[in-house]
């Protein structure tokens, strides 16, 4: 059963960064992409950015080229969603997420409780 722990959630004023932290309990085979998706006030979810665990390869929304950074570190099953010049619009729950197999790497299967981010003045 998977269980992950986030953090790194909380508010920031427009331009500023956060660094979301999840780590995730479970056996990680290689055609397993990790990520993060969000969910915005009154709004649906959406995938922000995701990594392969066997080829490494990213997946990055528009929103979120050019301004957020993923990384993992494999050895201890954590990754990490660096945002940069976050906007009001970013402000959503941030959810640390699996998807397996072939699924898109935007979508995902299992998923955490979410850290909520806020960007406001």
């Amino acid at each position: 059963q998977w269980r992950f722990v986030e953090s790194g959630g909380g508010l920031v004023q427009p331009g500023g960064s956060l660094r979301l932290s999840c780590s995730f309990s479970e056996f990680t085979p290689e055609n397993y992409h990790i990520g993060w998706f969000r969910q915005a006030p009154g709004k649906g979810y959406e995938g922000v950015s995701s990594i392969g665990l066997g080829d490494g390869a990213t997946y990055y929304a528009d929103f979120a080229k050019g301004r957020f950074t993923i990384s993992r570190d494999n050895t201890e099953n954590t990754f990490w969603l660096h945002m940069n010049n976050l906007k009001p619009r970013d402000t959503a729950v941030y959810y640390c997420a699996v998807g397996v197999g072939t699924r898109p790497q935007n979508e995902f299967d299992y998923w955490g409780q979410g850290t909520r981010v806020t960007v406001s003045s």
